[in-house]
């Protein structure tokens, strides 16, 4: 740890895969970790041996994430918020029903401007803090397959960095927000996306571990950046085809069987199907 740490951590869907791991490794960095999940139950298992600290809380609860930053503030003050709740729908847009658009918007866009927006009002107030949002790299570049979760998280991207501008126009200096995007993470939220070709794009790359990507947050903490990938070079990658979308769109097939092969290699090492 580089510094001494300015309050608690607040961690949102950490009852089990990332948040869980995120809220692991600031704990071990030394933060004062409250975990908060839609599931008090596994919140409260996940807390456990983390010092127990844990809330039920639904992120679309904008009321609900303000009462989660007051009591942080009663920790010794909130110096960061870790915005890792959401969810992932597959396939084509028009697939999808609006309950189901709005369902994602809701907890991936407005859930973290939720959390976002109840952190900041601590941290103007005292000077100081952090907040994280937890994107993917399918918010730096249109995801085939995952359109409606990608423009979520698109959105998030815009607000996050936005709104750091507006602090820093505003003449708050000591108080930040930044985006991690990781590449595919084995957690549950792609355990039982082996066989399902609209997540293909998610098996692109060199699927993480949500400890390494955990690590990566713990690090974030302490050093500020607006946007991180992980891994890096990914996220130059996928920029680029961002910068491109002609020849991004026409590379597509290319891009899905290049998913579809990772997925074949995530099912031999799961034991899903013989080599």
């Amino acid at each position: 740890m580089t510094k001494p740490v300015p309050g608690a951590a607040v961690v949102t869907g950490a009852a089990g895969g990332l948040g869980r791991a995120i809220a692991a490794a600031l704990h071990a960095d030394g933060w004062p970790v409250l975990l908060t999940d839609l599931d008090a139950g596994a919140a409260a298992d996940a807390a456990a041996p983390l010092g127990g600290w844990s809330r039920p809380l639904d992120v679309r609860d904008e009321a609900a994430c303000a009462a989660v930053a007051a009591e942080a503030v009663g920790r010794g003050g909130l110096g960061l918020w870790v915005n890792n709740a959401g969810i992932l729908v597959t396939g084509p847009s028009w697939e999808h029903d609006a309950a189901t658009r709005r369902r994602v918007v809701e907890v991936n866009t407005l859930g973290a401007m939720n959390g976002t927006l109840a952190a900041l009002a601590v941290m103007r107030a005292q000077g100081h803090g952090h907040v994280v949002n937890v994107v993917s790299l399918a918010g730096l570049v249109a995801a085939p397959g995952e359109t409606v979760y990608a423009a979520s998280k698109h959105a998030l991207v815009a607000f996050s960095v936005g709104t750091l501008a507006d602090l820093r126009l505003a003449g708050h200096r000591g108080v930040h927000v930044s985006c991690l995007c990781p590449d595919g993470i084995w957690t549950p939220m792609l355990h039982d996306r082996l066989d399902d070709p609209g997540a293909a794009v998610s098996f692109t790359g060199t699927l993480l571990n949500p400890e390494r990507v955990a690590r990566r947050a713990a690090r974030l903490a302490r050093r500020p950046r607006p946007v991180v990938s992980v891994p890096r070079w990914r996220g130059a990658q996928v920029r680029l085809l961002d910068a491109l979308p002609g020849p991004a769109v026409r590379l597509a097939p290319l891009i899905l069987a290049a998913g579809r092969a990772g997925q074949r290699r995530q099912r031999r090492r799961a034991g899903a199907e013989p080599p």
